[in-house]
């Protein structure tokens, strides 16, 4: 069986409104709930067949660089949604999404 690569089972990093508020919570101190969450938390849409293990391995290759270390990984799947526009039925696609918490200090954000 062949081997996946990092980029294969990686397609992209997911930033939304929604994931970088879930990123901001390691520097939150303002509610005694989130003050916990010291651990960095990033999300990327991924191979529909790779397992939490794959991802994790994948993860720490891209970055090896940085030298991170993933903490956990959590993923869900994402229904296809139907859509309509001009009169066309489709549906849009199904992915998989993983939330990756990293150990705490570690990031993957350049410096800007």
């Amino acid at each position: 069986m062949l081997e996946k690569g990092p980029y294969h089972i990686i397609k992209s990093r997911h930033v939304t409104e929604k994931t970088t508020v879930l990123e901001g919570l390691q520097h939150s101190t303002s509610n005694k709930c989130t003050a916990k969450c010291s651990s960095p938390k990033y999300v990327f849409i991924v191979d529909k067949d790779a397992n939490k293990v794959e991802i994790a391995r994948a993860l720490e290759k891209i970055y090896a660089e940085k030298k991170i270390k993933v903490k956990a990984v959590n993923t869900l799947n994402v229904k296809p949604k139907k859509r309509r526009v001009r009169g066309y039925k489709g549906f849009r696609p199904a992915v998989k999404k993983a939330i990756v918490t990293l150990e705490s200090g570690d990031s993957i954000d350049e410096a800007v």
